[in-house]
């Protein structure tokens, strides 16, 4: 494994990138207080030409299919369904369907919430692990980012800038490629911002036809020294295509994901996966244009350690 990281590096960066206190020590929504009214409204202005890109995976691909993962694809049921109706009196009024879904809140396209993980028993702002009880956290629960996550989204596209349809399996992505992508494509990154990196990974699980290992298998992302990248430029958010936005695999002893163990419980940035970037990537390659207005409203799920988003950018 070409991307392994040490203990001793894992620690390093959880203790110099930390947020903790920097926002007060009850602050329970870390990077996304870098998103101000002033950059909510400054990135409205960039809503120019009316078009509207949903960012959400269907709710129909198979994501989490095969493999060790713990969760499921979503089960849509229906408790009344047109049969229901046929089956009614003629003269009956209200006539309706009703649905309903089950799902892991971070099978699909989704945000993780800052209680989603610890770095030795502890969250974000020195929340404790034995805080977190059966009926949910009471602390950096995804709620908290309600009205938060929204402001100016910056689509980094890897995958156009190396000129391949999808990055390998097990690329890490630099530093230094993220910063030659946004110079190639004229686009500056700013403190609250919201960073989306294309790899093309979930491109070719759709073009394919095949979804086996989608979520368990090895996949491109960024290296862990991104870790230090996303606290030197403030950003407020980071998402990609992959399940994972980190490289897959890389780790050190007990740690299958290095980058989450700093990112989410030092930085306190606000994680989104598994977004669908294809058809903002094309628009943005024809018009040069890499940022827009993003807003990608969680569940105000108390407690939640995550939460199902569609987002939209909007150019």
């Amino acid at each position: 494994m070409d991307n392994l990281v040490s203990i001793e590096e894992i620690n390093r960066a959880h203790r110099e990138l930390s947020n903790w206190g920097r926002w007060g020590d009850d602050d329970q929504i870390g990077t996304l207080n870098l998103v101000t009214p002033e950059c909510i409204a400054a990135a409205a202005q960039l809503s120019q030409q009316g078009k509207v890109f949903a960012l959400g995976a269907s709710l129909k691909w198979p994501l989490q299919t095969g493999g060790a993962t713990a969760r499921w694809n979503p089960i849509h049921t229906f408790m009344r369904d047109g049969a229901d109706i046929c089956c009614m009196p003629v003269d009956q009024q209200n006539q309706y369907t009703d649905d309903a879904i089950y799902m892991p809140l971070q099978c699909s396209t989704h945000w993780d919430a800052l209680c989603h993980v610890f770095h030795c028993g502890e969250a974000y702002n020195g929340r404790k692990a034995g805080q977190f009880g059966s009926d949910g956290a009471g602390f950096l629960g995804i709620d908290r980012t309600a009205g938060k996550l929204v402001g100016r989204g910056v689509l980094l596209d890897v995958a156009r800038y190396k000129g391949v349809q999808h990055l390998d399996f097990e690329y890490a992505i630099t530093n230094d490629d993220l910063d030659a992508c946004a110079h190639q494509q004229g686009v500056q990154v700013r403190s609250g911002d919201f960073v989306i990196i294309r790899t093309g990974y979930q491109e070719k699980f759709i073009s394919e036809g095949n979804w086996h290992g989608h979520s368990t298998s090895a996949a491109p992302g960024v290296a862990f020294e991104n870790c230090r990248w996303l606290r030197e430029r403030d950003v407020a958010g980071v998402a990609s295509d992959t399940y994972a936005v980190e490289v897959v695999p890389v780790g050190a002893v007990g740690y299958n994901f290095p980058w989450h163990a700093v990112v989410i419980p030092g930085i306190g940035v606000s994680v989104g996966e598994m977004f669908y970037l294809k058809e903002l990537a094309e628009d943005c390659a024809q018009d040069g244009i890499f940022e827009f207005f993003f807003c990608s409203p969680a569940l105000n799920l108390p407690g939640g350690t995550g939460s199902p988003s569609n987002p939209y950018a909007i150019k």
